[in-house]
């Protein structure tokens, strides 16, 4: 049997070793060539989770891998950052995380004492996230095969609430709220891999997100829209919600918070904060009569302290992200061709 594919793959390849997604490119592949290969309602729902309707029950299911280099970095490691990705993943849907699988491909050579620090990284994680560990599986690859080691998680939660969470729910007039600052997780990483020397550390913001969503469902507060901002950062994701909602997003780039040390890194290294990767910040999307009270729902948790209102929905230029500066200037924003980072979630 021969098998059609839709688009030509030249390059891709070239692209997937360079990068690692979450810039255009990956976001092509995956829209014309993997999507179209599995497409189905689930899928097209286009969420972080997967939404599934099982025997009177409601559930989100989600899947991710890691392949962070280096493996520890300040504020986290990866294996806290998988236990944290696959937690955040269910919270976008709005679900309470229940349980957890665990995969690891282990490199042939790998000291026991990483190991078993990362598998202690990943309890404290789960236990700190009220998860369980509930199935896994390992295997061991050749030297030179693994870069140490790689992670893959998938999670099941319970969904408790009647919304429809998703880019297809955003509606003009709603407003972004974004949970804290940017660009801590890329920054950190890439001051470990690179060697780099800051006059303070910058640490990972890697944390569950569960919790301060819970609240505001707890608290009735309208959510239309969910996004954890990792791979491509928040402009990836507002893109992506933009594009896939039929909406127009304007951000105000003076409300946008990036610590100081943060953004002097951005700066030496030639990297926009906009486009790096967080571990522990998301976006929300409610109707503007509940945004004054998602901010304050969201300062009273210490890992959202910075949480404000970032941009507005309109209904035109549709499929478009802008950003106003603080001369008054709009600019657009789109996904890089590739990642300002490769190899950091």
């Amino acid at each position: 049997m021969r098998l059609y594919c839709p688009v030509p793959l030249a390059g891709y390849e070239t692209v997937l070793m360079a990068h690692g997604g979450g810039g255009r490119l990956m976001h092509q592949l995956i829209e014309r060539v993997i999507g179209p290969a599995f497409a189905n309602p689930i899928l097209d729902a286009r969420h972080d989770a997967a939404d599934l309707h099982i025997g009177g029950a409601r559930l989100a299911f989600t899947t991710d891998s890691y392949v962070v280099r280096p493996l520890f970095f300040p504020g986290g490691d990866i294996g806290k950052l998988a236990i944290c990705g696959t937690v955040n993943d269910l919270a976008m849907a709005g679900a309470t995380p229940l349980y957890v699988s665990v995969g690891l491909i282990v490199e042939e050579g790998l000291p026991m004492e990483t190991l078993w620090r990362v598998l202690q990284s990943m309890s404290q994680a789960a236990s700190d996230a009220g998860v369980q560990v509930a199935t896994g599986d390992t295997k061991v690859v050749e030297r030179g095969k693994g870069d140490g080691i790689y992670v893959n998680t998938a999670g099941i939660g319970i969904v408790q609430h009647a919304l429809t969470i998703g880019p297809r729910s955003l509606r003009p007039g709603d407003v972004i709220v974004l949970s804290g600052d940017l660009g801590r997780h890329g920054m950190a990483v890439m001051a470990v891999r690179e060697g780099l020397d800051f006059e303070s550390e910058i640490e990972s913001d890697c944390a569950p997100l569960h919790r301060p969503v819970a609240e505001l469902l707890r608290q009735c507060v309208e959510v239309h829209f969910l996004r954890d901002l990792t791979r491509g950062g928040a402009a990836s994701a507002l893109v992506d919600a933009a594009e896939s909602g039929g909406v127009h997003i304007e951000i105000d780039e003076g409300a946008v918070p990036v610590r100081e040390d943060v953004r002097g890194a951005c700066e030496i290294l030639g990297f926009d904060p906009l486009f790096v990767a967080n571990e522990g910040r998301f976006l929300v999307a409610v109707p503007e009569r509940d945004a004054d009270r998602a901010v304050s729902i969201l300062r009273g948790f210490p890992d959202c302290a910075n949480a404000c209102v970032a941009g507005r929905i309109s209904a035109a230029p549709a499929g478009q992200v802008t950003m106003r500066t603080p001369l008054g200037v709009p600019r657009i924003v789109d996904m890089l061709s590739g990642e300002q980072l490769p190899r950091i979630c």
